[in-house]
């Protein structure tokens, strides 16, 4: 008989998993962090417990518009954030959000196509590394689109009106705002009820019918307005700082590459559900939902090009960004637009009198 048959099996020493801090930009009440925590558990699940992610709101460490530099500086492992409060560091953020009326017509999943099948994720990787020296990697995470006009302490009748309107806003609709005479104020999402409470401000805009009420936005105001082309094919962002990126198994980085792809998806279909089933509750809430006027939405558009022109003429990232946005879009555009019917003909052929 041989010795080794005669010795007892060590036992398996069980290795302690992995756990990543991330702070997200939201507060705590937002749907987003739903997402967050969405992901952090297709993570757990799909890693056998190995790899954890502890996701904390916004404030848990850092303010909620320093994730990103606080990844950078390894305060805190990674973040769940919006690339579009980066604007102010560099213009080509808001190529990565989409834009007003998406990169060219695209919606949210030819965006998403233009990501990982049209160089974009390449570019803005590129663009954190590169242009803001920001040592992170980032993938698309949170599609909160399309969004609302916003809400407002009076009706207002066109572009015009929102001249003089105290408007909270961020990124490029900030921007957009200012073009059509708003005060612009920018603060976190969970700043904007004490604002509005204190006066500071008497219209905003932050996303959706079921995020905005979760916040409390029917409570202060009675007028809101949809849809609106400022941002069309948003999308959060998941960031992990490259040092704790490249310190995990290659394993564990296709584990959160793959469920930040999944959460994406899965994510998105509850967000259209249940915002959908927002509009609903709006109606017991007496909140006054009206149609935002169509000279608003041309106008978003027409300022958006100027804009958007004035920076690629300025800028060369910028400009190589939106021209491999602008060499995308026309071929899924124009093949939707060929192969896909439009989604009005057969939505008003079973519901057009309800």
């Amino acid at each position: 008989m041989f010795l080794a048959e005669l010795r007892q099996p060590e036992r398996a020493t069980a290795q302690a998993p992995v756990k990543l801090k991330m702070q997200a930009s939201w507060p705590p009440a937002s749907t987003f962090m739903d997402n967050f925590r969405m992901f952090a558990d297709r993570v757990k699940k799909m890693s056998g417990g190995r790899l954890e992610i502890e996701t904390l709101p916004a404030g848990a460490v850092v303010p909620a518009f320093e994730v990103v530099d606080a990844t950078h500086r390894n305060v805190i492992d990674g973040a769940h954030t919006w690339s579009g409060y980066l604007i102010g560091k560099h213009p080509a953020a808001v190529l990565f959000t989409g834009g007003p009326g998406g990169p060219f017509g695209m919606d949210l999943f030819d965006h998403l196509g233009w990501f990982y099948e049209g160089g974009g994720q390449e570019l803005f990787q590129e663009w954190y590394e590169k242009i803001i020296g920001r040592d992170v990697v980032a993938f698309p995470i949170c599609p909160f689109t399309p969004q609302m006009l916003g809400w407002f302490k009076q009706p207002f009748k066109g572009w015009a009106d929102l001249k003089g309107r105290r408007f909270r806003a961020v990124g490029m609709n900030a921007q957009l705002l200012k073009e059509a005479g708003a005060a612009v104020v920018s603060m976190p999402g969970g700043d904007i009820i004490p604002a509005a409470e204190r006066g500071a401000i008497d219209a905003a805009e932050w996303c959706c019918p079921t995020e905005d009420m979760k916040l409390g936005f029917h409570k202060i105001w009675k007028y809101y307005y949809g849809p609106s082309m400022h941002e069309m094919t948003e999308a959060g962002d998941l960031v992990i700082g490259k040092a704790v990126w490249q310190k995990l198994t290659p394993e564990f980085q296709e584990i959160i590459k793959s469920a930040a792809t999944e959460t994406y998806l899965r994510w998105w279909l509850q967000h259209v559900k249940n915002n959908s089933a927002g509009l609903q509750d709006l109606k017991t809430e007496k909140v006054n939902l009206s149609r935002t006027p169509d000279d608003v939405l041309k106008k978003q558009l027409e300022t958006w090009d100027k804009i958007r022109e004035e920076n690629a003429a300025k800028d060369p990232f910028f400009k190589k960004v939106m021209d491999s946005q602008k060499a995308y879009a026309p071929l899924v555009v124009n093949g939707r637009q060929t192969m896909f019917p439009s989604y009005d003909y057969a939505a008003n052929y079973y519901w057009k009198k309800r």
